[in-house]
């Protein structure tokens, strides 16, 4: 609630960015001993594989990155390299830093600060990224693995060295798309929404999607769509439905402008105001506008 007032009340300081096509096909969102990993949504696939990291004596396998932390690291990174315009993102000497830059609290533990913020990072940084995707009578697959190198130092973790991240670079081709594909949102609303990962897919979701809607009538949604996009791992449909809804209820706090409908057997989508008017970005002299319209969507 309080962000909420801060939302409605004054413009925020600085926008912050995300690939739209993570906004619209998110990673996993609970721990799994999966080594692939696929969602779909409309037009487009990804295909996430778990990879392996050189340690300084051995390639250990990562798991499939999980949860709300990479998410908030790839708001971060993408949000960096639009500002900085440079893909290579220094994460700083401090860790108690970068959590509190992604408003992450800094106690440790299997579950929380410097521990799950090391093993996320790693398994982003390891996994590999591939989007399907089809357009105008084509089908199109990209390798975007997100992250090219990742550096950092080797530290004394009690009686093993582990490594802590201290450089991330993101791909050529992950970043080249980010001037054409970058959706703006407002830093305010990922905060509030970090505890929860599919509070987090929903706003990105929505800060893409409604926006573009075109039809009058708005777009009906049925549970079974909503279900196939953001509840694959419920086995029953009545617990993705109170969870989607009590998702949805935090979501609209802090995306005031969103005009959802709840109604039998799903809800509407109507065309909205998005979380953050479109900025201008510059990327090597080129300007262009985040996240262009694509007229053709409903």
């Amino acid at each position: 609630m309080d962000r909420r007032v801060q939302i409605t009340s004054e413009p925020p300081d600085r926008s912050d960015f995300l690939h739209t096509v993570m906004c619209q096909v998110g990673m996993p969102r609970r721990a799994t001993e999966a080594r692939v990993f696929e969602r779909q949504n409309g037009p487009f696939s990804i295909l996430l594989e778990a990879g392996q990291l050189w340690n300084g004596t051995e390639w250990k396998p990562k798991p499939l990155p999980y949860g709300t932390t990479p998410r908030l690291v790839m708001v971060h990174l993408s949000s960096e390299a639009i500002r900085t315009q440079n893909r290579r993102v220094e994460l700083g000497d401090s860790m108690r830093q970068f959590l509190q830059t992604l408003g992450v609290q800094t106690n440790g533990g299997e579950r929380g600060g410097y521990t799950m913020l090391r093993k996320q990072m790693e398994a982003l940084a390891a996994c590999r990224l591939t989007i399907g995707m089809t357009s105008e009578g084509r089908v199109v697959t990209v390798d975007a693995k997100p992250i090219k190198r990742f550096e950092a130092w080797l530290q004394q973790d009690g009686q093993q060295q582990t490594l802590w991240p201290g450089v991330l670079e993101l791909s050529p081709d992950f970043y080249e798309t980010l001037a054409q594909h970058a959706v703006p949102l407002d830093y305010r609303a990922i905060s509030a929404l970090k505890h929860s990962a599919l509070a987090l897919d929903v706003y990105t979701w929505l800060a893409h999607r409604l926006c573009r809607i075109r039809k009058p009538e708005g777009v009906m949604l049925s549970w079974e769509n909503l279900r196939d996009q953001f509840g694959q791992e419920y086995a029953h449909s009545k617990d993705f439905k109170r969870e989607f809804r009590d998702v949805l209820r935090q979501v609209l706090l802090v995306y005031p402008d969103a005009r959802i409908e709840d109604v039998a057997g799903g809800i509407i989508l109507r065309e909205s105001q998005p979380p953050i008017r479109k900025p201008t970005i510059s990327f090597a002299g080129v300007r262009r506008t985040a996240a262009p319209v694509d007229k053709s969507a409903n």
